[in-house]
C-alpha cells in the first residue's frame, strides 16, 4: 500500500514535469511568442477538434496566442491541481472546474457552462438501430469505454448502459480508454468493435465507411454539461481574458453546436 502511495506521488510528479516541458517546447516552436502575449488551454479531449477551430478563429480576430494541450478531463485537474500553468481549462465536467474554484486554484466568478455535449454508439458494423440491438449482436466483442472515473463521457456510458438494462450483460466487453479521443481511435484502428464517444468527433470525420452512428438519447444519462474556468493568475492575462469571454460570443458558439454539441444560453 506504502508503495503504491509511494509510486502514484511519482507518477504525478513526473506527469505534470513532462507537461510543463511540453509547454516550453510548445511556446519555443513559435517565432511569434515573443512578441504575442500568449495562453495555455488545457482542453478536455472530447473538445480538442472544436478547440482548434475555436482557436484559428480567436487568432485571427485578437493580437494573442493559444497553445493547447489536451486529456482526459480528471487528467487534466490533476495536473492543474499539482500545479501545471495553465491559464484556461475548458473540461468535459462541472464537477473539476467546481472543485479548483473551491481548492482557490481558479479566479472567483470567472466560470461558465460553455457548451453540452452529446455521445454516440459508433460501431464498424452495420447492425441494429438502437443501442440494445448493436450491443446484442454477438459479433460485438469490444466496446470501447473512456475510463468513467476520469472522463464525463465514459460515465457518460456506463449511466447509459446500465438505464438500458446492458451493463452487467457487456461489462466482460468494456475495453477502457484514458479518454474519449483514444475511446474513438479504439474503433478506428479496430481494436474494438464499437464505442462510446463524442458526437463532435464522428461530425469531424469525413468519412465513415462502413460505420454505423448511434446518438444516444439524452434521457439515458445526465447532461454531459462542460464548463470553462480561469485559472488562478491569469486575471492578468490579456490573451487568457479574451479567450475566455471570446467563448461566449455568438461567433464561438456557432462553431461549437456546429460540431453538435447543444446551445448554451449565458446571463452573463
Amino acid at each position: 500500500m506504502r508503495k503504491s502511495a509511494w509510486w502514484r506521488r511519482v507518477s504525478r510528479a513526473v506527469s505534470t514535469l513532462c507537461l510543463q516541458l511540453l509547454l516550453m517546447i510548445a511556446v519555443s516552436s513559435h517565432p511569434a511568442a515573443a512578441t504575442l502575449q500568449s495562453a495555455y488551454v488545457a482542453v478536455a479531449s472530447n473538445f480538442i477538434l472544436v478547440a482548434e477551430e475555436l482557436k484559428a478563429e480567436f487568432e485571427s480576430a485578437h493580437p494573442y496566442q493559444l497553445t493547447l494541450l489536451t486529456g482526459s478531463t480528471g487528467r487534466l485537474y490533476a495536473q492543474i491541481y499539482h500545479g501545471a500553468p495553465f491559464d484556461v481549462f475548458l473540461a468535459a465536467d462541472q464537477l473539476r472546474p467546481s472543485l479548483l474554484a473551491e481548492q482557490g486554484k481558479a479566479v472567483p466568478g470567472k466560470r461558465f457552462t460553455y457548451a453540452v455535449g452529446r455521445m454516440a454508439l459508433w460501431s464498424d458494423r452495420e447492425t441494429g438501430e438502437g443501442i440494445t440491438e448493436i450491443l446484442s449482436d454477438p459479433a460485438i466483442l469490444r466496446i470501447a469505454v473512456a475510463n468513467p472515473e476520469l472522463a464525463p463521457f465514459g460515465k457518460a456510458a456506463v449511466e447509459s448502459l446500465a438505464a438500458v438494462g446492458l451493463l452487467d450483460k457487456v461489462r466482460g466487453k468494456l475495453v477502457f480508454a484514458e479518454n474519449v479521443g483514444q475511446a474513438f481511435a479504439f474503433v478506428s484502428t479496430g481494436n474494438a468493435d464499437a464505442g462510446f464517444v463524442s458526437l463532435a468527433q464522428i461530425q469531424a470525420t469525413p468519412n465513415l465507411k462502413g460505420k454505423s452512428v448511434h446518438i444516444i438519447p439524452s434521457d439515458l444519462h445526465q447532461p454531459i454539461r462542460q464548463d470553462a474556468v480561469l485559472l488562478a493568475g491569469a486575471e492578468e492575462n490579456a490573451a487568457a481574458v479574451a479567450f475566455f469571454e471570446f467563448l461566449r460570443t455568438p461567433a464561438a458558439q456557432s462553431v461549437i453546436t456546429a460540431f453538435g454539441y447543444e446551445r448554451i444560453s449565458h446571463d452573463g
